[in-house]
C-alpha cells in the first residue's frame, strides 16, 4: 500500500518547520534598530533572543556578543527562549513518533502513533508561534540600551511564522487520519468497487427441467384424447385449462 498522502504532507511539512524555527531561535535578527544618534548611519543593531549583534558595513567584520542588559531583561527574552526551545524538542519528538507510525515499508500505517505524532508537531507550531506573535506586536516597546530612531521586525520574524504554520498545518493534516472519513479517502483508502471495477453478474444458467417436455407430452396427450367432432374453440379452451393447471 502506497503511503498516504495525509503523512506524506505531514512528514515534509514538520522537518521543514523545525528547520525555519531553529534558524529563527539561534538567528540574532528578531529586529533592527537604526538611526543611532551617536553611530555612524550605515550601523545596524540585529538583536535576537541569545544575540546582539553590529552589522557592519560591506568592507567590515560583522561584530556579535553585545552587551545589552535593557534589552535581555525584557520579560519576553526569557520566555521565548524557553517556548522556541520547547518547540524544537517537541517537534523532534513528533517527527520521531511518526516514524514508526507511518511505516512506509508496511502495508498499512500505525494510525494511532500518527495521530500522537500529529497532535505534536502541531503543538510545537503553537509553541513558536506564540512568542513570534508576542514579539511582533510589543517589537516598538522592547527597552535597550542604545538610543535608537528606526524600529524594524528582523527576518527570523518572518522565518517563525512561516516554520510555526508548516508545523501547525503538517500536525493538523496528519492528525486527520485518527478517523475515518470520506469513505476512508483521507487515510488514502479506495472503495473495492474502484480498485476492482464493476462486478460482472454472474450468468444464470437456465433452468434445466422436464417442465417444457412434459407440457409438450401432456399437450400432445390431451389433443389425441380430444373428440374428432370437437370444435376449434373446445380444442383451446381445454389447451387454456391444462396450461393454467401446469406451474412452471
Amino acid at each position: 500500500m502506497r503511503t498516504p498522502g495525509i503523512l506524506i504532507f505531514g512528514m515534509v511539512m514538520a522537518p521543514c518547520g523545525w528547520i525555519l524555527s531553529l534558524v529563527t531561535t539561534v538567528a540574532p535578527n528578531w529586529r533592527t534598530l537604526q538611526g543611532f544618534t551617536n553611530l555612524p548611519a550605515n550601523r545596524v543593531y540585529e538583536q535576537g533572543i541569545f544575540d546582539v549583534c553590529i552589522a557592519a558595513t560591506a568592507t567590515e567584520r560583522q561584530q556579535c556578543g553585545q552587551t545589552d542588559t535593557a534589552y535581555f531583561s525584557n520579560n519576553i527574552i526569557p520566555i521565548s527562549k524557553g517556548l522556541m526551545l520547547g518547540s524544537l524538542i517537541v517537534n523532534l519528538v513528533g517527527i520521531a513518533v511518526a516514524i514508526p507510525g507511518v511505516r512506509c515499508w508496511k502495508d498499512q500505517p500505525r494510525w494511532a502513533l500518527c495521530t500522537v505524532a500529529g497532535v505534536l508537531i502541531f503543538c510545537s507550531g503553537v509553541l513558536t508561534l506564540i512568542p513570534v506573535s508576542w514579539y511582533t506586536h510589543i517589537i516598538k516597546d522592547i527597552t535597550t540600551d542604545t538610543a535608537r530612531i528606526d524600529i524594524r521586525a528582523g527576518y527570523c520574524i518572518v522565518l517563525g511564522f512561516i516554520g510555526g504554520i508548516f508545523e501547525v498545518l503538517g500536525g493538523i493534516v496528519m492528525a486527520l487520519g485518527c478517523c475515518r472519513c470520506c469513505g476512508g479517502r483521507n487515510r488514502g483508502e479506495r472503495p473495492i468497487e474502484e480498485v476492482l471495477g464493476p462486478r460482472s453478474q454472474p450468468k444464470r444458467e437456465p433452468r434445466r427441467t422436464c417442465y417444457s417436455v412434459s407440457l409438450l407430452v401432456c399437450l400432445q396427450v390431451n389433443i389425441w384424447l380430444i373428440p374428432r367432432e370437437s370444435s376449434e374453440a373446445d380444442v383451446c379452451n381445454m389447451s387454456s385449462i391444462l396450461l393454467s393447471n401446469v406451474k412452471i
